[in-house]
């Protein structure tokens, strides 16, 4: 984490703030490319992930887009209610798990609300690559969606959609995806959880591969139980720390590690950011994260340990 100051803070949109963040000594900050988030320490232990959503080549700012959640847990409603400009937030090093992929012969944007925060800095990226895209941007109404100024001059290539406008009636999914995949076309969604399991249906019908559809979720859903999946105690064993726990069923891997005074970077404590990810050297895991591939779930070789369990024995690099 380093200390950046925030230097401005701006009302985007109806519950949507933008924050500025700069190095108080005007130095560069960290590279990061199109569709990256870091982690904010909002205090009293509080870390949040937000996705950077201005233009990447300008390395001496950092800009987010912060949407005050209905349910806040307190990250949102700290920013909106507590953040002044000149405060100083410790920010994390830029973290990439959604981004542009080299391979897409045209890129399909989805965004719901607040979603279009990744979203804006891979239009630039394809901008500068000259790269086919197009953007469907859902929002409750025109003063919830925040950016509209800074997409207005792509005209078509951007189609909006407002429920208010629409009598509450949701997007046709379905048509805009015929109307803009190409062969080899990829997806990109960011919004809530009804929006990306849409979105996802609406891929399926249309026969698009898994692997070219990419979503980056905000909170992860409701927990429901899937088939075969138990929340069964079971044995973890530290490699390099040389420790051998019990985990009930009731606590995570990461809670056990916090009892045992053994310190891990961890951040959502939901599986989506990856912070905690640990080698696996033994045992089968049960994947409970919303960031591993499926092939990297096929592997063994890592898990999240602050959702994810393990099956009899586990054995974890830590």
């Amino acid at each position: 984490m380093r200390p950046l100051i925030i230097s401005r803070i701006i009302r985007e949109a109806e519950g949507v703030r933008g924050v500025l963040l700069r190095s108080p000594d005007g130095a560069d900050l960290p590279a990061y490319a199109a569709g990256a988030h870091v982690d904010v320490e909002l205090g009293n232990g509080l870390i949040r992930q937000y996705s950077l959503c201005g233009d990447p080549a300008k390395r001496d700012v950092y800009r987010l887009g912060i949407g005050l959640a209905a349910e806040s847990r307190g990250g949102s409603r700290h920013v909106h209610d507590m953040l002044r400009e000149g405060d100083l937030l410790n920010v994390g090093d830029p973290r990439q798990l959604f981004g542009l992929h080299a391979e897409a012969a045209s890129h399909c944007f989805i965004a719901g609300g607040i979603g279009i925060t990744p979203i804006l800095g891979m239009i630039l990226a394809c901008e500068q690559r000259q790269e086919t895209w197009h953007l469907l941007y859902c929002a409750r109404s025109r003063g919830h969606a925040a950016y509209l100024h800074e997409l207005s001059p792509y005209g078509n290539r951007v189609r909006l959609h407002f429920d208010d406008e629409q009598g509450g009636t949701r997007c046709d999914l379905d048509t805009h995806l015929a109307e803009t995949l190409q062969p080899a076309s990829h997806v990109y969604c960011c919004g809530p959880a009804p929006l990306m399991d849409a979105v996802a249906s609406a891929c399926e019908r249309r026969h698009l591969p898994a692997a070219h559809l990419h979503v980056e979720r905000f909170s992860a859903p409701p927990a429901t139980a899937k088939a075969g999946q138990t929340d069964a105690g079971f044995t973890l064993v530290l490699a390099r720390s040389g420790g051998r726990y019990d985990v009930p069923e009731e606590k995570s891997v990461l809670e056990v590690l916090e009892a045992a005074g053994i310190a891990w970077p961890h951040a959502c404590r939901e599986g989506l950011c990856r912070s905690c990810e640990a080698g696996v050297l033994s045992g089968q895991v049960d994947h409970r994260d919303y960031v591993l591939s499926d092939e990297e779930r096929a592997s063994n070789r890592s898990m999240m340990v602050c959702v994810s369990r393990g099956c009899g024995t586990l054995e974890l690099d830590i």
